[in-house]
């Protein structure tokens, strides 16, 4: 049984940083690409960033490129997202994905759909 937990997040001034972690357990994690998304409360979910099997190769929304820093550490089965300069904007309940079948493009890596496996999800808030 495929499980993707989740732990991090909470509460933070803007400007402040906060991390989650997404521990993968029932899958051979080395095998698949890993990706984080969020969804903020009446919006649709979105993309945050993505890291290809080795980790060698990741991608970021425009919204959080230079603030956000995706990780993974295949041996001990589990990705990471650093977030710095967090803004209010960043509030939403984050979620971590698995994919085992795709290339690892960006553009397949930006899409939900591609993901065969989701985390719970874990609350991020940043305030005013």
């Amino acid at each position: 049984q495929v499980k993707l937990v989740q732990s991090g997040g909470g509460l933070v001034q803007a400007g402040g940083s906060l991390s989650v972690s997404c521990a993968a357990s029932g899958l051979i994690f080395s095998g698949y690409n890993m990706g984080w998304f969020r969804q903020a409360p009446g919006k649709e979910r979105e993309f945050v960033a993505a890291i290809t099997r080795p980790g060698t190769t990741s991608y970021y929304a425009d919204s959080v490129k230079g603030r956000f820093t995706i990780s993974r550490d295949n041996a001990g089965n589990t990705m990471y997202l650093q977030m710095n300069s967090l803004k209010p904007e960043d509030t939403a309940v984050y979620y971590c994905a698995a994919d085992g079948a795709s290339w690892g493009s960006s553009a397949q890596l930006r899409f939900a759909g591609t993901y065969d496996y989701w985390g719970q999800g874990t609350q991020v808030t940043v305030s005013s």
